[in-house]
């Protein structure tokens, strides 16, 4: 058994000297910015959440003013971050704190899980980061190094490997700093015991790491087991009035990209003249197909055939409930999927 003081000592001292000081949920490390700040690294690199982060609490600085925004504004500051129900999630989670804890997140562990989108890690990290408390966090890179450093050549995704972890986690514990230690180890996971690469010999726990030792590094942790991803085909419908707005409409509820604006859609299995018929517009000429593309979701690859009107006619009344038409100034604020974003910015003039 690796010394628990050993492990933690030398993670503080490491991240002392070369550890993550100057993010801008540190400064100032409220509960509030904490959450924000780990619900949006979840499947999300550091240097692309700053900008999104610094974005976001500018616009709604605690969790009152969360609560209060529109759901419209909330996926407008995250649009393009992906996994949108990340954001209704915080926004649910927010009203729930209004509504039960006088608007504050709970400081206990069953306060915060009984919250909407608050896993075990995330709860962790914002009792150790905001309150101190000695939780464990256990996130992508905590899950790579506790394998690394104690030789586990399982999936970690495998319940009874990620019961293991946990219990490494907790037993690697320090009684201070806690703060300061659940950032030292995504530091050091992130910087240092990288997926591919990892930079061992500056390592400052190498001289215990049992996949260092055995030359594992290469192989621990084991990557979940691949399976072949379905390919799914739709086409969206690019309407654009003489004005130049853009008829949008809102997704469903549930399912991919929800409660987001996006371009109406004619499936592979819906024919184009019965998806055309329910739009709000009148079309006198042939689409321009636009150039395909292929956006890749954590379980599936989409397809995507660009078809645009120009010059449609807006009927006097609009369509289905969630329709709408929308200037090109009007389409900034808007929660919009980032390759919707991406292929209204570039349609050709």
């Amino acid at each position: 058994m690796k010394a628990e003081a050993s492990f933690a000592q030398r993670l503080l001292h490491w991240h002392r000297q070369h550890g993550r000081h100057d993010l801008p949920w540190q400064h100032p490390r409220t509960p509030y910015r904490v959450w924000l700040s780990e619900v949006m690294l979840q499947q999300t690199q550091v240097s692309t959440v700053v900008g999104y982060f610094q974005r976001f609490v500018d616009a709604l600085p605690d969790l009152p003013a969360l609560a209060a925004a529109p759901l419209d504004q909330v996926l407008g500051l995250w649009s393009g971050l992906g996994y949108y129900s990340r954001a209704r999630n915080l926004h649910r989670a927010a009203q729930r704190c209004v509504e039960c804890h006088a608007g504050e997140l709970p400081a206990t562990l069953e306060g915060l899980l009984d919250l909407p989108g608050i896993g075990r890690s995330t709860a962790g990290a914002i009792l150790a980061q905001a309150h101190g408390l000695r939780f464990a966090i256990l996130d992508g890179n905590v899950r790579r190094v506790l394998a690394r450093y104690h030789g586990i050549a399982e999936w970690p995704g495998l319940p009874a490997v990620e019961k293991q972890l946990w219990q490494l986690a907790e037993s690697h514990l320090p009684h201070h700093d806690l703060a300061d230690y659940t950032q030292a180890q995504m530091d050091l996971g992130a910087t240092v015991c990288a997926r591919s690469k990892p930079r061992c010999l500056l390592c400052p726990l190498q001289s215990g790491c049992t996949a260092y030792a055995q030359g594992l590094t290469a192989v621990i942790p084991v990557a979940r087991p691949r399976t072949e991803t379905p390919v799914r085909a739709t086409r969206m419908l690019v309407l654009q009035d003489a004005a130049g707005r853009v008829l949008l409409q809102r997704r469903p509820p549930t399912g991919v990209w929800a409660e987001l604006w996006s371009l109406p859609e004619a499936p592979a299995e819906t024919s184009l003249e019965t998806a055309l018929a329910g739009l709000p517009a009148k079309l006198d000429c042939q689409a321009e197909a636009l150039a395909p593309f292929r956006h890749t979701f954590s379980h599936y690859h989409l397809d995507v055939q660009p078809l645009r009107w120009r010059k449609a006619v807006a009927a006097t009344a609009v369509g289905e409930t969630g329709q709408a038409w929308f200037s090109a100034s009007e389409l900034e604020p808007l929660g919009l999927p980032a390759p919707v974003r991406r292929l209204l910015s570039s349609l050709p003039d």
